[in-house]
């Protein structure tokens, strides 16, 4: 019997304005890059020191498409305009797509007091720096300030 099993992702991104209309809802699948599998598969064995779950969520205004080599954000935005990567409030739970609980769950939001084009989002496990999971760049989404970005971000074992 063979048996192949891949991650594969896909995130949400829901734009709201400042009194909580949706303004505009992205969807798009992501790339598990490359590092982010040789983390996943550590985290699968108990000797293998370092490790760390991914817990954070960042965003950025990076638009070189995502490849499967890629380590960071194009340009990720840390701050200035009240924003940071989503970790402390980001949710993170198991979630059934295909088969029970074969789904990771990211969700957080952000909330700004900056003007920002948010091209690029990203999974990674580390508060700063950490290692990148997942990665995907699409078409601007233009944030003001007083408006908030809602980030659900899903990658399946399949």
């Amino acid at each position: 019997m063979n048996e192949t099993v891949g991650l594969k992702g896909w995130i949400v991104l829901e734009h709201f304005d400042s009194e909580g209309k949706l303004i505009e809802d992205v969807r798009t699948p992501n790339l598990v890059v490359s590092v982010g599998k040789a983390e996943v598969a550590g985290l699968m064995v108990s000797d293998v020191s370092g490790m760390t779950k991914f817990d954070y969520i960042a965003i950025g205004t990076g638009t070189t498409a995502a490849a499967a080599g890629d380590t960071t954000l194009g340009a990720e935005i840390t701050g200035g305009g009240g924003e940071r990567r989503g970790g402390a409030d980001v949710t993170g739970t198991r979630v059934t797509t295909s088969v029970a609980n074969d789904t990771g769950q990211w969700v957080t939001t952000f909330s700004f007091t900056a003007t920002y084009a948010v091209t690029e989002a990203g999974v990674l496990n580390a508060a700063s720096a950490g290692t990148l999971l997942a990665r995907q760049t699409f078409s601007a989404i233009n944030i003001v300030n007083g408006d908030s970005l809602q980030c659900t971000w899903k990658v399946q074992a399949s």
